[in-house]
């Protein structure tokens, strides 16, 4: 560490500040002793020989040269602001800046940062300000940049905006001027580390017992499912969970655009797109990785989400033998499902009359399950359907569950409850043949007191 810190004792001083100011004040104060210790620190750095030196060793000793350049400077700051200062540097140098204590908060879902000196966070399903501030547009590039950089991609004049990853998987995007008028704008979504499961469903009141008994019992017995919802509906999130009830004994394939399935079964293979590089060329779309995976002798597809006509060539591994695949997709409804499914389907411009592409759809995909971010902030599973064939040029479906929707109450939270149609789904005899027997029960309205009862999620004829 000797070679990457020269330890000659700067110049100049840092300036007495004031001691009492409010505290917007008391935050400019801190910023820009920051920036100036920050600037001294960086005169002292050897950053070629930094990224050679064990991490742990380089913060110990940048924090002792930062505690050394406060302890020469005449600055007024208590032993709470001197360590406060030294971490902010420290994330400034190793981190994301101001943006490092949201990412290490778990609550925190996404982190949305419009133009330097406003930041809010998702926190259960809600936005809230934070007090979070970059120093300028520049202090918020430098951010941008480094992120970018670190995965081989570029973001300036001439490539204004860009798609990233942080080592953790955290989904990064970023929109620069002259395209983002009022200055540059990024928005994070942070990768959980710790995967939910149908308990925890349950314990949050995104689903009742009897959906997900229908869900693992869908999932196990090879149906094809897809999950539909808004931007942050928790897609990704059930089709995890759904993905953990696929037997350990199948050869599963992923596909997605940025890698965040966390599949626990020892037989995965998992692909992600490429995009293209500084000179526009390398691509690798999900439509090259779904055609490349029916080659891998896959069990199991699963397609984190699909945008365009990578749909087509799903819908042919789905009728092909590749059952039990699962995907998500954007949209309101399960029947916009259905016909976003139909526009992606013609963007591959195979030229398919329209009842074609509708029968492939009917014959590839069984059960669609539809999520929503309500307005309290909760997810819930609004719907699941199967889909029950063709009626002339449409596809029939019917409904299985339902969140019956029946009011706000006081406080600004959603009253509902999860309903049964009462109709015994046609999937009924499949999921009997694959010995799994939900009984005739688990389809009609149950008592309060039958709601308190546990069961088994499966009940198996063998």
């Amino acid at each position: 560490m000797a070679e990457a810190i020269n330890a000659q004792r700067p110049g100049g001083s840092l300036g007495q500040m004031p001691g009492s100011l409010g505290k917007s004040a008391e935050s400019d104060r801190i910023q820009e002793i920051k920036g100036r210790i920050h600037r001294r620190l960086l005169e002292r750095l050897n950053l070629s020989n930094l990224d050679a030196v064990d991490r742990v060793e380089a913060v110990e000793t940048i924090r002792q040269v930062v505690q050394e350049l406060l302890s020469w400077e005449s600055v007024a700051l208590n032993l709470e602001e001197r360590e406060r200062l030294v971490q902010q540097i420290l994330d400034e140098i190793f981190g994301l800046g101001p943006l490092e204590p949201l990412m290490q908060d778990p609550d925190i879902s996404d982190v949305l940062v419009n133009t330097y000196n406003k930041v809010f966070v998702e926190r259960n399903g809600k936005l809230y300000e934070t007090d979070v501030r970059f120093q300028d547009d520049a202090h918020l590039l430098q951010v941008i940049d480094r992120i970018v950089s670190a995965v081989g991609r570029r973001i300036d004049d001439s490539s204004p905006m860009v798609d990233a990853r942080l080592p953790d998987n955290s989904r990064v995007n970023a929109i620069i001027p002259p395209l983002a008028v009022d200055g540059p704008h990024m928005s994070i979504r942070k990768f959980k580390r710790d995967t939910l499961s149908g308990e925890d469903l349950l314990r949050v009141n995104s689903i009742n017992e009897q959906m997900l008994r229908l869900l693992e019992a869908v999932v196990r017995s090879r149906l094809n499912v897809l999950i539909s919802g808004g931007t942050g509906a928790g897609k990704t999130t059930l089709l995890n969970i759904l993905s953990g009830y696929i037997p350990t004994s199948e050869r599963i394939v992923t596909i997605e655009d940025s890698a965040e399935l966390q599949l626990r079964q020892p037989h995965v293979v998992r692909l992600e797109t490429r995009p293209p590089n500084v000179e526009g060329e390398g691509e690798i779309d999900q439509r090259i990785l779904v055609v490349n995976a029916l080659r891998m002798r896959p069990d199991r597809i699963v397609v984190g989400e699909v945008r365009a006509s990578e749909a087509i060539d799903m819908l042919q591994a789905m009728n092909t033998g590749h059952d039990g695949s699962l995907t998500t997709l954007h949209a309101n409804t399960p029947r916009d499902a259905l016909t976003r499914l139909e526009t992606m389907v013609s963007m591959a411009n195979l030229n398919l009359p329209d009842k074609a592409v509708r029968r492939q759809i009917a014959s590839a995909i069984h059960v669609v399950v539809q999520l929503s971010r309500l307005s309290d902030g909760t997810r819930k599973i609004m719907n699941i359907s199967e889909i029950t064939g063709m009626e002339g040029d449409v596809i029939s479906m019917q409904e299985i569950f339902k969140f019956d929707r029946e009011g706000i109450d006081p406080d600004g939270n959603v009253i509902g409850e999860f309903r049964p149609s009462g109709i015994r789904p046609k999937i009924s005899d499949h999921l009997q043949r694959h010995g799994i027997d939900l009984g005739e029960m688990l389809f009609q309205q149950q008592s309060k007191s039958s709601k308190n009862s546990r069961e088994p999620l499966l009940t198996r004829t063998w």
